[in-house]
């Protein structure tokens, strides 16, 4: 996970050619504090530190974050998108039952190259989101 402190975050939101808006800042510190976050959790947090922030400018900021790939969008079945920081190519682990997403790095070129070679697909990008009961779950 990114451990940026908050100068650093400007530093970083400008090598992704983005300004270092005070809202950006708080996505960046937001994301690093809680990993994955929806964008409704992340509106509900924003609001403490921006009393009038709006909805479509945390959209807006999302977007073009995601964009300059400075974050990254976690496509988990049957939920809402998180986002997070972007990072190393990783899969995620979610358990369905208190919601939990964990990283995991895993190496997917096996599984990439099997499904390029059966398909004829040129295989771009892998994401792999793998559903279960985190182990805080199995002993409840």
């Amino acid at each position: 996970m990114y451990t940026f402190i908050m100068n650093n975050y400007t530093n970083a939101l400008r090598q992704h050619h983005l300004k270092a808006t005070p809202q950006r800042l708080e996505i960046a510190n937001t994301l690093a504090r809680f990993g994955h976050v929806n964008i409704d959790k992340l509106y509900e947090l924003m609001l403490k530190k921006f009393s009038s922030i709006s909805l479509a400018t945390i959209y807006k900021n999302i977007n073009i974050m995601l964009e300059n790939s400075f974050i990254q969008e976690v496509k988990i079945p049957n939920e809402k998108s998180v986002y997070e920081l972007s990072k190393a190519t990783h899969s995620h682990l979610v358990c369905t039952k208190c919601g939990e997403i964990e990283d995991i790095t895993l190496d997917l070129s096996k599984i990439s190259n099997a499904a390029s070679t059966y398909s004829h697909f040129k295989i771009n990008k892998t994401d792999l989101v793998l559903s279960g009961i985190c182990q805080k779950c199995q002993t409840l």
